[in-house]
């Protein structure tokens, strides 16, 4: 085994976009990796035996735009349907878009898959593993008889793949590892590497090379750690395989597109990812369109450089939140180690006193939408000549229970108006003022009892000496100026915060940091829909709350406060970093599924989708369910057809219940541990 320290590299910089060096691997007339561009798949939901149903979906995932189409193969029957589907979607003009059988349990069911398709995925866990999940340590002889073993099984796919030109991916899921693996390294990033490893050695003793790694998690920050720790596994060995990146079991919806672009979105901005699959619980048609806009955005950050990674303060493959001082910013609200990010939003305040009642009135009526996830941090734009309104636009927000944040970029200068409408605990947003400007600007927020926050540019706070940064407050918020996102043009906005927290880290300031998603951050400006924007917020805010960086998030490309608001919560939970509602975990079905996976998943939506702080698992099959539901307080899965099996976390708890009894059942089970209340 290989050990990795934290200073290894996974990547050529994080913050600019370089593109990591694979292996090209051919799969069929596609390439999947080297300089070819990232490759956009998805798999088809219909039993494969129907061969008609699977070729018309396939069909239409390829005129869709998808380029490779994943069938699963559960067991021989369905291997050799393969064979048919191969041959009516060739009749049909797709000859040019490889076919790949999905393998979990049965090494016969792979090697008759590998006679009618382009590639083969093995999920090392579940192919010729054990999976009774035995509590027992393992001697060095006993797992050196089990590797043995593994050897003898997993060999003649690897020779046939071999013999026939096709090529494999290897597929670890956290949710599916063995009984080994489990046992020595638990189900960690580091087991799923090993658990890759494994296999991957076995291939390599062959000479067999033409292999795809993949190692996927439905928690994006686990999937994060696993592919970095696998890169700089592979690079201590001179290994350059390329990797297929998704988030397994995201869900449907906003939440599911949101942990895609969470956990893609972060490793492609790394210069990590040959090809892609966005796993929703919907028509696979829908993940094509999403697939595409990543990998679009990622290939509009690619760069040369010369130079490796330069020094960062985060240790890329162990998730640790930033460090920041214990912080109250009145009405509640606390900044600090142990508290959740909070969420900003700026509104805008009205022109003249007449408006003040109409946007009173928007302002409740937002809030009481809102409902538990409010706007925290209220963000005001106030130029000089709107000091008068100071006062009238605090009181109407004060029933709101924000505490106002005023925006003062149009100020050069403090102004003792200020003292008026300011009130114990507001902050002061300021942009890049000078040295000499902060000191005046400083005494006057001590005397009116503000906070600070500066936005700056890393360039501008390294020329700063550190004493000159707390307030009577404490540190002040840190957080970018537009004007950095566009100061090089090589660096992504991903980069700019990183080397914000870098600098912050390298002068010894713990001041809290402040996430904004501006527009200037854009990766592909021109994408105006709400879709494009959430996967942009969603990389930008997700990429950095994964590696622990964030107090405050605010989403501001979005016009919409409502949407905008919900975005970032939507962000947080999806980071798994503050949770305010159900968090669900939901395969996105194929032909193993035993049940309608998209309209029971609606179901079990709509009943419990109020229960704060509680996470439900929706699995079609027991493939990864047991393995996924690992963070999961309830698991509802198929068990036979038309049969659900219930679960508490990784347990069984009820066997069999007839699918349209399930739901209520399932509800009954929360009530039963106490994570039942009714919605309001």
């Amino acid at each position: 085994m290989t050990a990795i320290t934290r200073n290894a590299p996974y990547c050529h910089s994080r913050f600019t976009t370089v593109r990591r060096r694979s292996r090209p691997v051919r799969v069929g007339p596609v390439t999947i990796g080297g300089d070819a561009p990232i490759v956009v798949q998805s798999m088809t939901t219909t039993p494969t035996q129907d061969v008609e149903a699977t070729t018309n979906q396939a069909i239409a995932l390829a005129e869709a735009g998808c380029e490779v189409v994943r069938i699963t193969a559960q067991n021989l029957k369905a291997a050799r349907a393969l064979g048919k589907i191969r041959k009516r979607f060739s009749d049909a003009g797709f000859g040019a878009v490889p076919l790949v059988a999905d393998i979990h349990f049965l090494p016969q069911a792979a090697m008759e898959a590998a006679l009618h398709v382009e590639k083969v995925r093995i999920n090392p866990g579940n192919y010729a593993d054990k999976k009774r999940f035995q509590q027992r340590e393992y001697s060095d002889s006993e797992y050196e008889e089990e590797l043995q073993r593994l050897h003898e099984a997993f060999s003649p796919i690897v020779l046939r793949c071999q013999e026939l030109g096709r090529a494999m991916r290897i597929g670890t899921n956290h949710g599916s590892l063995s009984d080994r693996i489990m046992n020595r390294y638990g189900d960690s990033p580091l087991g799923m590497c090993e658990s890759a490893l494994e296999f991957l050695r076995i291939a390599e003793s062959h000479g067999f090379k033409d292999i795809v790694l993949s190692m996927k998690a439905s928690n994006p920050k686990v999937m994060i750690q696993a592919y970095r720790l696998m890169v700089a596994k592979m690079e201590a060995e001179d290994m350059h395989y390329p990797l297929h990146l998704g988030v397994t079991e995201a869900g449907d919806g906003d939440d599911a597109r949101i942990k895609s672009a969470i956990g893609i979105g972060s490793l492609l901005q790394d210069g990590l990812g040959d090809t892609i699959r966005v796993s929703l619980t919907e028509d696979p048609v829908a993940e094509v369109p999403v697939a595409r806009a990543l990998a679009d955005k990622a290939e509009a950050l690619f760069r040369d450089a010369a130079r490796r990674t330069e020094p960062d303060p985060v240790d890329p493959y162990v998730y640790v939140r930033r460090a920041v001082p214990e912080t109250n910013l009145g009405a509640g609200f606390r900044l600090g180690p142990m508290e959740s990010p909070l969420v900003f939003h700026p509104f805008a305040a009205p022109a003249a006193a007449s408006e003040l009642p109409q946007w009173q009135a928007v302002l409740n009526k937002l809030q009481v939408d809102l409902g538990e996830a409010p706007i925290e941090g209220l963000v005001l734009k106030l130029h000089p000549d709107q000091l008068g309104l100071m006062p009238s636009w605090r009181e109407a927000i004060g029933s709101n229970g924000e505490f106002p944040v005023w925006d003062l970029a149009a100020f050069r200068h403090p102004d003792e108006r200020l003292r008026e409408g300011t009130r114990e605990g507001d902050v002061w947003l300021l942009a890049r003022p000078g040295r000499e400007e902060w000191a005046l600007w400083k005494e006057l927020a001590t005397a009116c009892g503000a906070r600070l926050a500066l936005a700056t540019t890393p360039e501008d706070l390294v020329l700063w000496n550190p004493e000159d940064l707390p307030t009577h407050h404490g540190l002040p918020l840190m957080t970018l100026d537009p004007s950095a996102f566009h100061a090089d043009p090589e660096i992504h906005a991903v980069g700019r915060f990183r080397q914000l927290a870098e600098v912050l880290s390298s002068m010894g300031i713990e001041a809290p940091l402040w996430v904004r998603c501006l527009s200037e951050g854009l990766i592909l400006p021109q994408h105006e829909g709400f879709g494009d924007r959430l996967l942009e917020a969603s990389m930008l805010a997700g990429s950095l709350l994964a590696d622990g960086l964030g107090d405050v998030v605010s989403v501001e490309s979005v016009s919409s406060p409502r949407q905008a608001v919900t975005l970032a919560y939507n962000i947080l939970q999806g980071a798994r970093t503050r949770t305010t509602r159900t968090e669900y975990v939901a395969c996105p079905s194929c032909g193993r599924t035993l049940f309608d996976l998209q309209s029971t998943t609606q179901r079990i939506r709509e009943a419990t989708g109020h229960l704060k702080g509680v996470t439900i698992a929706v699995m079609g099959c027991i493939v990864n369910g047991p393995g996924e539901m690992a963070d999961a307080d309830f698991g509802y899965v198929g068990g036979a057809p038309g049969k659900v099996n219930l679960y508490v976390g990784k347990e069984c708890v009820r066997h069999h219940i007839p699918a349209d009894q399930a739901v209520e059942a399932l509800i009954d089970l929360i009530k039963e541990h106490g994570k039942w209340r009714d919605p309001s």
